[in-house]
């Protein structure tokens, strides 16, 4: 079972989230966040933690990572998703081939990348630095 939420708002669209590791602003205020953020927030997260456990698995090293996920909705109601680019930048990563597979792996077992791309394609750009 996944860990509950609660969401808390105002009736002008001013809010918390509140879960057991913490709290996020929501909505029409200073650093808020709005539905798509965190959407795109969770599917960032989700493949980083997939891709890491992964390589940890192969003995990988690297210095850092760094992924920029833009998305593009649809005009038609409801608005999905329908584009979805991720690029992910490694540092230092020593051979290319094992994080790339690695990277392919990961998008096969985030559970929120399975998610989203039953509604998105989603396009990966790798770029090692």
């Amino acid at each position: 079972m996944l860990k509950p939420v609660k969401l808390l708002f105002t009736n002008d669209y001013m809010g918390e989230m509140h879960t057991e590791n913490g709290v996020v602003k929501l909505g029409k205020q200073p650093n808020g966040l709005n539905p798509y953020d965190m959407m795109l927030g969770a599917l960032g997260a989700c493949f980083y933690a997939t891709f890491i456990s992964i390589v940890n698995k192969k003995r990988l090293t690297f210095d850092s990572a760094t992924i920029d996920i833009f998305g593009e909705s649809r005009e038609e109601l409801p608005t999905t998703l329908k584009m979805v680019t991720i690029n992910f930048e490694i540092k230092n990563g020593l051979n290319e081939a094992q994080f790339r597979r690695s990277i392919e792996l990961a998008t096969q077992y985030c559970s929120v990348h399975e998610t989203i791309k039953k509604v998105a394609e989603i396009k990966i750009n790798v770029k090692f630095v």
